[in-house]
């Protein structure tokens, strides 16, 4: 059953066409991606299906019946309400009583419990996490999500993305968070240069099927240029136009040459911008932090190598931000020291953008930082920059309050990586850019000569770009893990395995004096073989690990090898349980 259907959308914001006579229709049970390079009006659309916004041209069809819950980019918290009246906003009044009981367990389980506190005090992650409770509360059919992972931590987007897959209706949502669309999606569908192309897939099908387009474009247009070349040719050679064949050739010339051919997507070509960086770097020492009589970090020592790569994760409100603040010299610190090499040149990307002046023009607020810069390819002056990431020669020339939020960002990237830094501090640098930038960024940072330190919340980033995880606990510690951030999640469930589970498993490894001191024929048969299997699993685990470290981009097989290694390591470690109790047995009995 369709339970909307968006027919021949049109919209244009002056002379730039953000939707041409596209069509959209959304059935129960799907759970659409949508994803399109930042600037080209996939909010927008959003909000033409949620009814928020008309079209140019075009109309939108809803089931009878079929509810629309929407999730904004930004939601509004303005008025001065508590949390409980901000979850039931616009929701009549026999409704909220109903439900309050269960939104505050759902925002419990969100992380929120002061129910009554005024929404305008609190931080942006609070915020986001009680607009996602509002969604989810209120009943709906068609659920409509605009980027519902930014500003929220690690295990909030893995709660949500549960949350949403478990989901009985249809979603429709835009995200840069790449594990989400895997594994919650199952149509992808792409906005690129006004029209919708869609993919009966989930991220990882959607990711060879673009390649598959983009290669077949490339071939037809390619034949079309031979063809081109050859009636050109043939017309400059003098043709005479009286005979018919004549008459076709040249129609045929004329319908090949007015043929309008899509540009390819542009790319954020982000080359390695840096000034040398000598032996040291940054040393921190003793750190401690605290305000409103919380500590949030606690004597906590770092030594930044030359070419580190340090993910920093943590529950929101735990000091990630504050501890780059601190090592940009943006924040004093209560105790302790930060000391920096000689040649040590800072990159702060604050997830606020910074200030940039709305009414400077984008080339203007480039040049500012400079006019030029070396990269590997040579000098390139900031107009020809501002073009690798996208910026085209009329946008240079408009004021930055007329970019898009994604588009913003882009250019405070731009910002940061022009001044040449050789140490990057990165919070949360995958809020609200697409994906295409992200996997340039990634790739960047891949060939970045110097130190990179990333708060993110963003998992994918993470198995991507970190080689150390360094956790930020509500307590104040701060405990470090070797690996990126599948590895961190793998040792902390091995520390955090619950007591009970241990003692279970001691007891087990333990002679149990059952009376029993025969072996049953079933035991003798498996502690003959037990060898073997524990054998065959140790090979397979061997070749898993194997596998894993000769894979450089393939993430989403990483994560998949990851899972499969979990699993294999609990059944040999059961298997030399197994094995231990058989041998204790055996020597029981022969006692």
């Amino acid at each position: 059953m369709v339970l909307l259907n968006a027919e021949h959308i049109s919209l244009s914001w002056g002379e730039n066409t953000l939707f041409d006579d596209v069509s959209f229709a959304l059935e129960e049970q799907d759970k659409v991606g949508f994803i399109g390079i930042n600037g080209t009006g996939k909010s927008t659309f959003l909000r033409i299906l949620a009814g928020m916004q008309e079209p140019d041209a075009g109309t939108i069809t809803l089931a009878r019946g079929a509810r629309i819950g929407y999730l904004p980019q930004s939601p509004d918290f303005s008025e001065p309400i508590t949390v409980l009246q901000q979850v039931f906003r616009g929701a009549a009044t026999d409704f909220a009583e109903e439900r309050a009981y269960e939104a505050k367990m759902l925002l419990t389980q969100l992380g929120i419990t002061d129910f009554d506190k005024d929404v305008r005090l609190l931080s942006g992650g609070q915020k986001k996490r009680i607009a996602i409770c509002s969604a989810l509360i209120n009943p709906s059919e068609i659920l409509i999500l605009d980027e519902p992972t930014n500003h929220i931590d690690n295990e909030t987007a893995a709660w949500l993305e549960q949350q949403l897959k478990a989901y009985k209706g249809a979603l429709v949502i835009i995200t840069h968070d790449r594990y989400f669309l895997n594994r919650v999606t199952n149509r992808i569908c792409e906005l690129d240069h006004a029209k919708l192309y869609f993919y009966e897939e989930n991220y990882e099908g959607f990711v060879a099927r673009k390649a598959e387009r983009i290669a077949s474009a490339a071939a037809s247009e390619r034949k079309r240029q031979t063809i081109l070349r050859r009636e050109l040719e043939w017309m400059r050679r003098g043709a005479k136009a009286r005979t018919t064949k004549a008459k076709g050739r040249i129609q045929r010339f004329e319908e090949l040459s007015s043929k309008t051919v899509q540009e390819e997507d542009g790319q954020v070509e982000m080359k390695s911008i840096s000034t040398r960086l000598g032996k040291k770097t940054i040393e921190v020492s003793g750190l401690c932090k605290s305000w409103d009589g919380k500590t949030y970090i606690r004597d906590f020592d770092l030594t930044v190598a030359r070419d580190d790569r340090i993910g920093i994760v943590g529950h929101n409100g735990t000091g990630k931000s504050t501890f780059l603040r601190i090592l940009a010299g943006q924040a004093q610190p209560d105790a302790g020291t930060v000391s920096y090499g000689e040649t040590v040149k800072i990159g702060y990307f604050a997830q606020d953008c910074g200030h940039m002046d709305q009414e400077q023009k984008v080339i203007e607020f480039i040049r500012d930082i400079a006019e030029t810069v070396r990269t590997p390819d040579g000098t390139l002056s900031a107009a020809q920059m501002l073009e690798t990431f996208l910026f085209t020669g009329e946008q240079q020339w408009t004021r930055i309050g007329s970019l898009s939020g994604g588009e913003q960002r882009r250019l405070y990237l731009l910002s940061v990586l022009m001044s040449a830094p050789n140490i990057l501090l990165l919070d949360e640098p995958t809020n609200d850019l697409d994906i295409e930038t992200l996997n340039i960024l990634e790739n960047y940072l891949e060939g970045f000569e110097g130190a990179v330190l990333a708060v993110s919340h963003d998992r994918y980033f993470l198995d991507k770009t970190a080689r150390r995880i360094f956790e930020f606990r509500p307590n104040g510690d701060v405990q470090e893990y070797l690996g990126n951030y599948a590895d961190y999640l793998d040792k902390r469930k091995e520390l955090e395995r619950p007591t009970a589970e241990k003692t279970e498993k001691t007891e087990k490894s333990k002679p149990k004096n059952t009376g029993k001191t025969k072996m049953s024929y079933k035991d003798r048969y498996e502690l003959e073989h037990i060898d073997d299997e524990i054998a065959e699993l140790e090979q397979k685990l061997a070749a898993l690990k194997e596998e894993q470290a000769q894979i450089t981009s393939d993430f989403v097989r990483l994560q998949e090898l990851s899972e499969q290694i979990e699993t294999v390591s609990g059944a040999l470690d059961a298997k030399e349980e197994r094995w231990i109790e058989l041998q204790e047995m055996a020597e029981l009995e022969n006692s």
